[in-house]
């Protein structure tokens, strides 16, 4: 490792659930701090800002010395995955990884609608799922192929009339206008496992909206209308163990969108996100729980026991519950996996949230090839610097590979 060397450029992470891409950043960012990997970085910088004019340090928002980072494009909470981190001057290029495809594999649970179209969410609404098969899952992917409309979340974090979307919700304020659609372009969609009921650790949020809020949220999503157009009615549960929030209550998300490439670069010395509270799709479960649907009646959920689980005969009953899909896409920017979800729920005649999420390549970084776990760098300096110091030192010979390239009078322009 050349310590007088200055290291910059682009790499990518593997970030693990539960910290959002900012909290990822900051973590990072503390260990090249006090690292000699970047002690000439750092000490470039100081001597920088030493002949700066006042005005010029005046202007400065963040006095500290730090090294400079910056994310192309976050990941949610709950998202695993390639999260491609800027280093110095390596913070120019990351608006070019907004504009990339990315692929994605993500679990879709059916039978609920919630506000944020996920597990993080309140519930809203119920529908049925036991007519729902891998074909009929098969069958309704081709309407999302290729170049679609999508409608964005009401939890993202675009604007209508100067105001994000997740302010409205927040607020429990029902927006302007309708969440208008926008061109997205699926590459490829594919349904790589189907998970029948029991064969899944996935369930739905116990938290329930308010009468409030569902009201409000049924004028924008119209889950009323989508349950009617499939003539069945969404069951109810009177599970004493759901929680039901009282009207007018307000759910906060953090918005640290999976694909929302209106946030644009989120650097450390710009912006520091709301703090997440960790939420895991492995996190420890409720006991199960044995559904039992009486023809015309609602839905009743309650704790299964040993005892209870344990037929006459000494066999497990037939599980019961919803079934779950693993999906796995490469889509434009600007693509929300969790209108995928919402919509394909609909699509079937159930309905579906996000229940699980990992984006396993953007652009040139692909998970398994040339991505850095984020736990090695937070082991010592002499287990991640060479690891940093070559991704940083490949993608600047790639750089510089595709400048030659586009040279007029090099060979390949020829």
């Amino acid at each position: 490792m050349n310590t007088t060397k200055i290291v910059e450029g682009v790499f990518a992470i593997n970030k693990p659930k539960s910290i959002s891409s900012a909290q990822a950043l900051r973590d990072i960012q503390q260990a090249f701090n006090q690292s000699k990997l970047f002690a000439p970085w750092l000490e470039t910088e100081r001597s920088k800002r030493v002949e700066e004019s006042k005005r010029q340090r005046s202007r400065r928002r963040d006095k500290r010395l730090q090294v400079k980072l910056g994310h192309g494009g976050t990941l949610d909470p709950m998202a695993t995955g390639v999260l491609i981190v800027g280093v110095g001057k390596g913070t120019k290029h990351l608006q070019n990884f907004l504009t990339c495809t990315k692929t994605y594999e993500a679990a879709v649970l059916f039978g609920a609608a919630t506000d944020t179209y996920d597990v993080l969410g309140r519930v809203l609404s119920k529908a049925p799922y036991r007519h729902l098969t891998r074909d009929t899952i098969e069958a309704a992917l081709h309407k999302f192929r290729g170049s679609i409309k999508q409608k964005p979340p009401l939890y993202s974090a675009l604007r209508m009339d100067g105001k994000r979307l997740y302010e409205y919700a927040r607020e429990g304020k029902e927006i302007p206008r309708e969440i208008q659609e926008r061109p997205v372009t699926t590459e490829s969609l594919e349904i790589r496992e189907w998970l029948p009921a029991g064969c899944h650790p996935y369930t739905w949020p116990k938290e329930e909206a308010g009468k409030e809020d569902k009201d409000v949220a049924d004028k924008i999503l119209h889950l009323g209308a989508a349950l009617e157009d499939g003539s069945v009615e969404a069951p109810q549960t009177d599970d004493p163990l759901e929680t039901k929030a009282p009207i007018g209550s307000k759910r906060r998300r953090d918005i640290d969108d999976e694909e929302d490439a209106e946030l644009g670069i989120t650097s450390v010395n710009k912006r520091r996100e709301l703090s997440p509270t960790p939420v895991m799709s492995g996190a420890k479960q409720e006991p199960p729980k044995i559904q039992s649907e009486a023809p015309g009646g609602p839905t009743h959920t309650a704790a299964a026991s040993p005892v209870e689980n344990q037929s006459r005969s000494g066999e497990r009953p037939s599980p019961t519950g919803p079934p779950a899909a693993r999906l796995s896409m490469t889509v434009t920017s600007g693509f929300y996996v969790r209108s995928l979800c919402h919509d394909l729920g609909q699509e079937v005649g159930s309905l579906g949230i996000m229940s699980d999420l990992s984006r396993t390549r953007q652009a040139d970084f692909e998970l398994g090839r040339n991505v850095i776990e984020y736990d090695d760098l937070r082991k010592p300096e002499d287990v991640w610097a060479p690891m940093v110091e070559q991704a940083l030192n490949d993608w600047n010979l790639k750089m510089s590979d595709d400048s030659k390239e586009d040279t007029p009078n090099s060979p390949a322009a020829v």
